[in-house]
């Protein structure tokens, strides 16, 4: 997204958002732009408020109007492993959790105070159920989302943690910067003090 692409993104409201994004992926009509987004309400968080805990069911499916957001996992050890992560205009929710209808087994906390658009899962189906191109949309987010999930192990698997920084750092540079240094390093599958020394190394590279 440019600059100018940002400020008219800024300046629109959550449901315009939504409909702007929707309207890019599956071409809709008014009407149905307006069914769409009428399904979904507005709901507002605080830093460091869950939205979705381990052993509750995920109830909704969320768009990121304003702020951020992580998914993590916890392991025997008690520590936390950054699965996801959502800034404007993302999707965010525990999904296993979501589309069965059970547990949650991961946390989905707000890193800032956040506004979402949030689907329920009764309304997600009757959506789908009233109009093929909304089942269309749908498939083609998990479809997008399955596929971000795929390049993510492959680099996990292939490349050094710098090459994943690096990776990282150019195809989103501002998630990069807002995103807490403990939030992005576990996302990475590093210790913060390695990501530390490989920020470092990288400036003393540009002096």
């Amino acid at each position: 997204m440019n600059a100018a692409s940002e400020k008219i993104s800024a300046a629109m409201t959550g449901p315009e958002k939504l409909a702007a994004l929707i309207d890019r992926i599956v071409s809709f009509t008014e009407e149905e732009k307006l069914q769409f987004v009428g399904s979904f309400k507005e709901a507002k968080f605080k830093k460091r408020q869950c939205i979705v805990q381990p052993g509750e069911c995920a109830q909704h499916r969320n768009f990121v109007v304003q702020g951020a957001f992580r998914a993590y996992a916890l392991d025997d050890e008690g520590q936390d492993h950054t699965i996801s992560f959502a800034v404007e205009e993302w999707w965010i929710t525990d999904y296993n959790s979501y589309i069965y209808q059970q547990p949650a087994t991961m946390s989905v906390v707000a890193l800032e105070n956040s506004v979402v658009l949030q689907l329920d899962f009764t309304s997600e189906q009757a959506l789908k159920s009233s109009n093929h191109k909304f089942e269309t949309l749908f498939r083609i987010l998990a479809e997008r989302g399955l596929a971000a999930h795929q390049r993510r192990i492959i680099s996990n698997l292939t490349q050094t943690a710098e090459q994943r920084y690096t990776y990282f750092l150019t195809h989103y540079p501002k998630v990069a910067q807002r995103l807490p240094q403990y939030v992005l390093a576990s996302y990475l599958g590093m210790t913060t003090e390695f990501l530390s020394r490989i920020r470092n190394k990288r400036r003393k590279t540009k002096q």
